[in-house]
């Protein structure tokens, strides 16, 4: 193990190096070192134990997750809670019918076109929300619009896993199931925020009273990782899970302090969660499935971006906020969409390519994401300083 964690954590701050040097985002400088690392390149694997490394990935998206909700205090969230319920609703459905579509016009079974569109429709809140703090956005008006989107989405695309499996395991629709499904679920955000308010903010105040930093330390993080576990144990996502545990802290005195002392425990563990996804990409999959996963990846960003830019402008979001939001929610496939492919095999309701199908999209997904949101974010600002200027005379309209 100590083998393994030396040789990750070598690798990965070589390749972060270098991308830093060459100006790329060190998140794709660790999914490469990964690549370096994992059983899947020749001649061997470095990595002796890569469940150590997937068990501290998963401690990684946490911790990620957590810092992140430090930034969204509730009153903050509430600001863009209808938008984003909206726009997440719209995105998820829509691009899960559009999926469906294209699935059932390359000739796939009807379950195999349900959950290859289900993995199509699903967003990598880790991986936007990383790219986003890496390239200084995360202050953004936009990235708190796409922050609430990316995490309702979450909650949405879980929600219909756990209906399609239940469909395909006994052939029918149970509306008590679903119903059970959707309730633990608004429960849980219900419960969080509202009883979480009234007592974890007072709670974390009462420690940092005592002006011990590692005390403080401990005391968020037992927050963190136990508001993940509950969420895990309803069938939500650990992801949420963290995140709503960063929005609780965050209605502390104390939120400020609670972020400096995560931010270094945050910058190790979700490297290794990069360096973890990276170690999980086979890429002599690609030539299998590249023509049908680039036809797919098409479809996701077409309907991703179409959905969220045209539900944000009737939501009366400004057009350069919809672009960007349109931008990094099209952008990218993440960890949970190879769930979702995981959740049609484990009941036998999909065909055999369609995991490493899946897998396969993650790849070019995952090495897409930043330079999509980097463009995303880019065209926007140009498109809005290029209409200032028509305003005011200074560029004659095209």
């Amino acid at each position: 193990m100590i083998q393994d964690f030396a040789i990750v954590m070598v690798i990965a701050s070589v390749m972060a190096l270098i991308f830093y040097k060459i100006k790329q985002p060190m998140v794709i400088g660790y999914i490469a070192a990964g690549m370096l690392i994992g059983p899947y390149t020749p001649p061997f694997s470095l990595v002796t134990h890569p469940e150590v490394v997937n068990l501290l990935a998963e401690i990684g998206i946490v911790l990620l997750l957590f810092v992140v909700g430090l930034e969204y205090p509730i009153a903050k969230l509430r600001s863009v809670g209808k938008k984003a319920l909206i726009i997440a609703t719209t995105e998820a459905f829509g691009t899960l019918a559009l999926g469906y579509i294209v699935g059932q016009a390359m000739g796939l079974a009807f379950f195999d076109s349900l959950f290859l569109a289900l993995s199509i429709s699903v967003t990598s809140t880790v991986i936007v929300m990383r790219v986003l703090e890496e390239l200084g956005m995360i202050k953004d008006k936009a990235a708190v619009l796409l922050l609430g989107v990316a995490v309702i989405e979450d909650i949405i695309i879980v929600s219909i896993l756990a209906v399609l499996q239940s469909v395909a395991a006994t052939g029918s629709l149970s509306i008590q199931e679903v119903g059970i499904s959707v309730g633990l679920v608004l429960a849980f955000i219900g419960g969080a925020l509202f009883l979480g308010s009234k007592t974890v903010p007072k709670f974390v105040d009462m420690v940092s009273k005592t002006n011990h930093h590692d005390l403080i330390i401990v005391a968020v993080l037992g927050v963190a990782f136990g508001l993940s576990f509950l969420a895990n144990q309803i069938g939500v996502s650990v992801a949420a899970g963290a995140f709503f545990a960063g929005v609780l802290v965050a209605e502390s005195k104390s939120h400020a302090i609670a972020r400096v002392l995560s931010m270094p425990l945050r910058d190790m563990f979700a490297a290794l969660f990069f360096v973890s996804v990276g170690a999980l990409m086979d890429i002599s999959l690609l030539p299998l499935f590249i023509v049908p996963a680039l036809i797919l990846i098409a479809t996701s960003f077409a309907g991703k971006f179409a959905t969220v830019y045209i539900s944000a402008k009737l939501m009366g979001t400004d057009k350069k906020t919809s672009l960007k939001s349109g931008f990094a929610l099209s952008a990218s496939g993440g960890e949970l969409a190879l769930v979702t492919a995981k959740g049609g095999a484990d009941v036998g309701a999909t065909s055999a390519f369609i995991l490493p199908m899946v897998g396969t999209m993650t790849i070019i997904t995952t090495f897409l994401s930043p330079y999509v949101i980097k463009f995303g974010w880019k065209f926007a600002n140009s498109l809005r300083q290029k209409e200032e200027e028509e305003e005011k005379g200074d560029v004659p309209p095209a």
